[in-house]
């Protein structure tokens, strides 16, 4: 009896060793934020108190720095106690970055050799555990002056970490750095259709799921969207689109009855089936340079843009199928549970979190609809001259809203709006941050930055 209870108790142990094993470090709830916006771009934390306030000038709250060379607009991602980042360094001592709010389309000039870097950073200390040189030249297009050559966010699975760089290549590294492939995609030129000589830089970021690498490549000429085998870099299958260029992250959502890969577009918003890449749905139209990546939430999805005549929101039920394009005049239909014709953001990602959707556009101008149903709770505005265009953020009941001059706005999650705080990061903030156990990291023009209260 003795022996059997000895056994019993053994085992026991053993299974719990399993699973603690399984959970730690890597997939402890909340540590992770693995691609743009975190886990399917949900743009929400974990559990965890995170800070109200904090100053650079006295180090409250402040629990590193650390100087990030060359200009980048990719957002940090995070697996385990590694954060990674990417960043392209122009041969000028001093490249142009244009912030603020102004209708200029005028690419930069800047024909001198540039470095596309991944940096590993150690989340605790910020300090660089390594750093890749991906790619080395002049850059095949060129950029608008609010942008980068490194936009897009990299994403990881944490065995593999991707970066892409538009017409630089799509590279794979293992956590330590080692390169694994790179694929090259040829010119990916994201310039204005109406006028393509305004090159503006490809921005879209990948995502990765059940070993699958997906990147939507809406460019001037071959618009695709595609898979590629993250253990080779070989592509699975790839399908067409009909669109103008985009700047929008495809959204991977995991249903009882498909998968499917959602994206934004502006002649082709759609869904597409994870495994073979065959369209499911599609709605026609939008803002005609639609940047926003869709978000799911409580059963559907919610895309919005704005550019142009449009700038809609959109709320589509998981379940759409075939051509769900409104009809004129109306707001909804069997697969739209509800719409807003006006009132779309034109870079910002929307933000759900509980019942409520907020929408934050360019202006500081911050939008809060019921989420479920479309009822609008209110319409205020963040700062008095202040321009946005980096994506909120939530954790703990708290909203984050990063404007370029660095100023970050905490506003109190729920139907009444209060501002809790304003932070400055005294630097040009254009990248959404990420959260990870409590600790809100912040890339901005010169450094990334850790934040915690912990």
């Amino acid at each position: 009896m003795l022996s059997k209870l000895r056994k019993c108790f053994l085992a026991i142990l053993i299974m719990l060793a399993l699973v603690s094993s399984a959970l730690a470090p890597n997939e402890k709830k909340g540590a992770n934020w693995p691609s743009f916006r975190g886990q399917y771009a949900r743009g929400i934390g974990g559990n965890f108190s995170t800070p109200v306030s904090w100053n650079i000038d006295n180090s409250k709250n402040i629990k590193w720095m650390t100087p990030i060379p060359g200009l980048g607009h990719s957002s940090p991602i995070i697996w385990g106690n590694r954060i990674f980042v990417t960043t392209a360094i122009s041969g000028k001592e001093d490249p142009e970055l244009k912030v603020g709010l102004y209708g200029s389309i005028k690419p930069v000039d800047d024909e001198t050799a540039h470095q596309w870097k991944v940096y590993c950073l150690d989340k605790n200390s910020g300090k660089i555990l390594w750093e890749k040189l991906a790619h080395k030249g002049i850059p095949k297009v060129k950029r608008h002056p609010k942008s980068t050559h490194a936009n897009s966010t990299p994403a990881t699975d944490g065995k593999y970490v991707v970066a892409f760089f538009g017409s630089e290549g799509l590279y794979c590294y293992d956590m330590k750095g080692k390169l694994i492939w790179k694929t090259d995609f040829g010119i990916l030129d994201s310039g204005f259709f109406v006028d393509p000589s305004a090159q503006w830089g490809f921005a879209s970021s990948p995502v990765i799921h059940d070993g699958v690498v997906v990147v939507q490549c809406d460019v001037l000429s071959f618009a695709f969207l595609a898979a590629l085998d993250i253990k080779t870099g070989k592509e699975i299958w790839r399908s067409p689109r009909e669109d103008v260029p985009t700047w929008s992250t495809p959204t991977i959502h995991v249903g009882s009855q498909r998968t499917q890969i959602i994206v934004n577009g502006f002649k082709h918003v759609g869904g597409y089936d994870f495994k073979t890449g065959k369209e499911l749905w599609k709605i026609k139209e939008g803002g005609d340079i639609p940047v926003p990546t869709p978000v799911v939430a409580h059963d559907m999805v919610f895309i919005n843009s704005a550019h142009g005549k449009l700038s809609p929101i959109y709320a589509i039920k998981l379940s759409a199928k075939g051509d769900i394009s409104l009809q004129a005049g109306n707001t909804s239909n069997e697969y739209i549970a509800w719409s807003v014709r006006r009132g779309g953001a034109y870079l910002q990602t929307p933000l759900v979190y509980g019942e409520y959707l907020y929408n934050l556009r360019g202006n500081g101008s911050l939008t809060c609809y019921r989420a479920k149903t479309g009822e609008l709770v209110y319409q205020e505005k963040l700062g008095d001259m202040a321009s946005f265009s980096a994506s909120g953020i939530a954790a703990d009941g708290k909203l984050y809203f990063s404007g370029e001059n660095g100023d970050i706005f905490v506003v109190k999650a729920g139907p009444d709006f209060e501002v809790l705080s304003t932070n400055s990061m005294q630097d040009i903030c254009m990248a959404t941050p990420a959260v990870s156990e409590g600790v809100l990291f912040f890339r901005t023009h010169h450094f990334l930055a850790a934040v915690s209260d912990q």
